[in-house]
């Protein structure tokens, strides 16, 4: 029955081969698991219990989702072709829901990394220098977005408060509170910015000409800054937001507080920072403990 229904794709559906190898490779495997557990099984007597028990199989043996799916995938085709074939008379696979795709977890700089950063490295005093320092503070200590940092002015900016009005998705404002260091750093860059080129648009971070800066160039100013002091592949705008929201949940704040924060509509969204800080709390525990 596989060698027909590997026949049926090949030639009648002209399926890659590809397509054709991993379905066969699937089928084959799944009658393998079904005789291991009964000899007398066949196709005809395959039940969904037992595909659901094949796929359990397949995800403890550490299958990722997708190879699951496919798998299930090449049940479902196969049965439709025994099917309208009558070579089985029922269906066992066409209602099985396969494993939802995990989410890939936020990747974000450790503090450490960030203290280095922030802290250790030797800016400069021109102006490049200063305003690639001011937008990482303003990404990480902020946890802004790269367009609500683009879209920042200086009226947004209030020194006697402390406070941000950032405007987010959809133009929805929120008030981000700031330090002490964040806000001597947005003065001296303020300083250094208006002697050197100005503001021509009343934006708070511009390009060397004095027109708000680019999209790219603040990728680049970011991606240029991180390479000194983590190795990690990512090193977009969006991974200092994420370590924002990591290091925040990491010194105690609340999941609440860390969403109206990050402008996030919906508290599940933010609830992704805390899987991310238990993965960081599994690898401190493997590292740490003698027998970890």
């Amino acid at each position: 029955m596989i060698e027909q229904f590997l026949h049926y794709l090949r030639y009648e559906r002209n399926r890659s081969e590809l397509t054709v190898k991993r379905y066969g490779t699937s089928l084959h495997d799944f009658e393998a698991y079904f005789q291991s557990l009964d000899p007398g099984l066949d196709w005809a007597s395959v039940d969904a219990d037992i595909i659901r028990g094949w796929m359990e199989s397949l995800m403890e043996k550490g299958n990722i989702a997708s190879t699951v799916n496919t798998g299930l995938s090449a049940l479902r085709s196969f049965y439709r072709f025994a099917l309208a074939r009558k070579l089985v008379d029922r269906d066992p696979a066409h209602a099985l829901i396969g494993p939802k795709k995990r989410k890939p977890l936020p990747q974000f700089v450790r503090e450490g990394e960030m203290d280095a950063l922030l802290d250790q490295q030797q800016w400069g005093d021109d102006f490049n220098d200063v305003r690639a320092r001011t937008i990482i503070i303003l990404l990480y200590e902020a946890g802004l977005r790269r367009a609500e940092l683009i879209g920042l002015d200086d009226v947004d900016v209030d020194f006697a408060a402390g406070q941000l009005k950032v405007t987010g998705k959809r133009n929805k404002q929120r008030i981000i509170p700031f330090g002490t260091e964040m806000a001597e750093q947005l003065r001296h860059y303020i300083e250094v910015r208006d002697h050197e080129v100005g503001s021509l648009e009343g934006a708070l971070i511009v390009s060397n000409t004095g027109k708000r800066i680019s999209a790219s160039k603040v990728y680049s100013t970011v991606r240029e800054n991180l390479s000194m002091v983590t190795t990690m592949k990512k090193r977009s705008p969006h991974v200092l937001r994420h370590s924002f929201a990591t290091a925040m949940l990491n010194n105690g704040a609340g999941l609440e507080s860390v969403r109206q924060l990050l402008g996030h509509e919906s508290i599940e969204t933010t609830e992704i920072y805390t899987h991310t800080t238990f993965e960081q709390l599994k690898r401190v525990y493997k590292e740490a403990h003698p027998r970890g």
